[in-house]
């Protein structure tokens, strides 16, 4: 029996002798199926395994942060109401919005000040953190306004009265948990944050220009280094098929679709057209096929991931292999290989 066999069958005895089974984090759930990341084919594993062993999660794994706690409940527990019914029955609706609560930042509850306190204060927690704005809150839901270098430099260079924070803050940029993560990015651009409430009103993180570099830089070099890896096999296959040959790579039932050169090629057809032996040997590249063959398949199993566009970001040993065989292909474009 598998590790999540294992572990998911113990949860489901638990819930039937009337236990509730300690929580976990994304995270967890999924090492126990040996992933780091929500990839479109972990995803399908675990929901496979969950509806094997009756049980679902809540919140759902797949659309809360990768560090936040689940709890397992019964698909057939009656306290779980239509989201329960819904899994059993198969009719759960995939939500296709990628929220903020996904994003890390969305998930650290904010440092806060309180209106009366002194600016130096604010300054010094600002400066010692390197936060560029800090709420100003006198309770975990009672949220007054916020602070920011801008806010303070303003007044400053106004010659204003600014000795305390309530002098120098301003009304809030809130933000729903369950908001669309691009609806959140207008607001962001704007204003350079967003202060993240949840549903019981209390304020789960800020997020900021800043965190949105960050989360964007991640996700941008994948894309790049496929693309990258894309044209540099175009370049290597350049002028070395006749047309007839590149036809013949297409996908079975594309026939709508006009080839005339390399470029028009996916990765998959790519794999196709060199796999044939004699096809292979127009290349002259003395390496060896099937090991090339092996890697870009990986390429083309690692870009459909990508496609999906998750904030969880690639498998650390993905993105290490995209860089490896991007130059990989690099090299043997400067020893002639094109």
């Amino acid at each position: 029996m598998m590790v999540y066999d294992e572990k998911l069958s113990s949860i489901k005895t638990q819930l039937s002798n009337g236990v509730v089974p300690s929580r976990e984090t994304v995270r967890s759930l999924l090492l126990w199926f040996d992933a780091e990341r929500r990839g479109y084919d972990v995803i399908r594993r675990v929901q496979n395994a969950l509806k094997r062993h009756g049980l679902t999660t809540t919140p759902d794994f797949v659309y809360t942060w990768l560090d936040g706690p689940i709890a397992f409940v019964a698909t057939t527990d009656e306290g779980n109401g239509t989201a329960a019914a819904a899994v059993a029955s198969g009719t759960a609706a995939t939500d296709p919005i990628f929220r903020i609560n996904r994003l890390e930042a969305a998930n650290k509850k904010p440092i806060s000040v309180k209106p009366d306190a002194t600016l130096q204060q604010a300054i010094t927690i600002m400066l010692t953190n390197d936060y560029s704005q800090l709420p100003v809150m006198t309770g975990p839901r009672e949220l007054k306004g916020i602070v920011s270098w801008k806010t303070i430099g303003i007044r400053l260079a106004l010659k204003r009265p600014c000795t305390s924070v309530r002098d120098a803050m301003e009304p809030p940029q809130v933000v729903a948990v369950d908001v669309s993560l691009f609806d959140a990015i207008h607001r962001i651009a704007s204003h350079d944050y967003v202060l993240v409430q949840a549903n019981d009103k209390t304020y789960t993180g800020i997020v900021t220009a800043s965190d949105l570099n960050f989360q964007f830089q991640a996700l941008a070099e994948p894309f790049l280094l496929v693309g990258e890896i894309e044209n540099g096999l175009r370049q290597i296959l350049h002028q070395k098929f006749n047309l007839k040959e590149l036809e013949e790579a297409k996908s079975p039932g594309d026939s709508g679709r006009s080839i005339e050169s390399p470029s028009d090629l996916t990765l998959g057809e790519f794999v196709r057209l060199v796999e044939p032996e004699k096809r292979w040997k127009k290349l002259k590249i003395e390496i060896c096929r099937v090991e090339f063959l092996h890697r870009l398949n990986r390429v083309r199993e690692v870009r459909n991931d990508i496609m999906h566009f998750d904030p969880d970001g690639l498998n650390p040993d993905d993105l290490v292999f995209l860089r490896e065989f991007a130059q990989f292909l690099k090299r043997l474009r400067d020893v002639g290989a094109v």
